[in-house]
């Protein structure tokens, strides 16, 4: 770690819920930084007013949302107009797939094509399901490679005139493996196609940028990047025609009615502040030396039964998805209670089955049910890993084995 990133760290105080057992689950939600915190609070306490009041009340909670919205959209390079505050990544998944959908449909358009892919997040697959059954869409859904790639081939022999939205998630929640966005944007776009990516796992741990990726669509989530649950926003291109999900006072540029969640707008603004000065100074490169170092740890406790889920060199920094031979994922975990993690999709957890996923990938059931999604945040060390790997290792050996997986097809 440089000293640089030694002297941020020192800033970051650790949130107070980070003590018991480590935690290697940040791609199902990150803990509130206490800086962000710290933001919001003057909007729960003080500055009470609502920001479209007109008297003196308004006008803190006016700016602060203000504020919130710059920041956010320097986070992706982003004009502050082009960004509106939603509830949750899901909403804003809907607001832009169903929101196309409902934009095409006034124009005439009667059976509207869009197209997907099979590792997608749930909340992206449910707005397809939606538009198709209630909208009249059609849905195609693309299957991906062994390593969890779109190959931008199999998007350009998919898209059909009538194509009106291509939805492909930046990277995914279980794996961490990014696809090829630009590529596959430049596609839709030279067949007339928008194009929206979930980015809720890769905003403020990689380097984001809406031109460079070519998107005129894009979702981030505020509890991905150590802000509270319950706020995320959606970036929507200038002149992409998006309908509202939600109708009433004309917020959010009468993109999303109802009164504005002022703390928690400032708290994504923050959140999105703190993580670009965190990404100028190398976290995601302090992060990706944890977790190479965490799955050589678990390969030298376990020789030979630790296996790699998802492409090696197209993944984010955070994002360690191993399959250990013999040994269910949901096992290990139970039997090791120094380690808080996931064997799959948190909108998954507690179904001890293999993860879909995985299994969209092409792996046998046998390496999905006994994966683990190992994830990395902002206050992990060098020892939490070291610890991390032991203790996981011992659970692995005391773990029963998988038993025999029911024959498929």
């Amino acid at each position: 770690m440089t000293t640089d990133q030694t002297q941020y760290l020192s800033m970051a105080a650790r949130p107070a819920g980070l003590d018991g057992p480590i935690y290697l689950d940040h791609n199902a939600t990150t803990p509130v930084d206490p800086r962000v915190l710290e933001a919001m609070l003057p909007y729960l306490r003080t500055h009470f007013g609502n920001p479209s009041s007109d008297h003196p009340f308004a006008s803190s909670p006016r700016a602060a949302v203000a504020q919130a919205r710059v920041q956010v959209g320097a986070l992706i390079g982003a004009r502050a107009e082009e960004i509106t505050f939603m509830g949750s990544g899901s909403e804003a998944d809907a607001t832009a797939i169903r929101g196309v959908v409902t934009a095409v449909l006034t124009t005439g358009v009667q059976r509207p094509h869009l197209i997907t892919q099979a590792t997608e997040h749930p909340a992206v697959l449910a707005a397809c399901q939606y538009a198709e059954r209630f909208h009249g869409a059609e849905v195609t859904v693309l299957a991906v490679g062994r390593d969890g790639l779109l190959d931008p081939d199999v998007l350009a022999s998919a898209i059909r005139p009538t194509t009106v939205l291509v939805s492909v998630m930046h990277a995914n929640n279980e794996t961490g493996v990014i696809q090829p966005i630009r590529d596959l944007a430049a596609i839709a776009h030279a067949h007339g196609a928008l194009f929206h990516t979930d980015a809720a796992q890769s905003v403020g741990k990689i380097p984001v940028d809406v031109t460079d990726l070519g998107v005129d669509l894009l979702t981030l989530v505020g509890h991905k990047m150590y802000a509270p649950k319950g706020i995320a926003a959606l970036f929507i291109r200038a002149g992409t025609a998006v309908a509202p999900l939600i109708g009433g006072g004309g917020q959010e540029h009468g993109r999303r009615a109802g009164t504005e969640n002022v703390p928690y707008l400032v708290a994504l603004g923050a959140a999105a502040a703190i993580a670009a000065s965190e990404l100028a100074m190398g976290a995601s490169d302090r992060l990706s030396d944890l977790r190479d170092g965490l799955e050589q740890q678990l390969v030298a406790h376990l020789p030979g039964r630790v296996h790699l889920n998802g492409n090696r060199n197209h993944r984010l920094p955070q994002t360690l998805n191993v399959s250990i031979d013999g040994v269910a994922g949901h096992a290990i975990l139970a039997a090791c209670v120094e380690v808080a993690a996931s064997t799959g999709s948190a909108c998954h957890a507690g179904i001890h089955s293999a993860s879909p996923v995985l299994l969209a990938m092409g792996l046998p059931p046998e390496r999905g049910i006994s994966a683990l999604r190992l994830t990395l945040g902002r206050w992990n060390t060098r020892e939490d890993i070291v610890r991390a790997a032991g203790a996981l290792a011992r659970a692995v050996r005391a773990a029963s084995p998988i038993p025999p997986m029911p024959p498929t097809g």
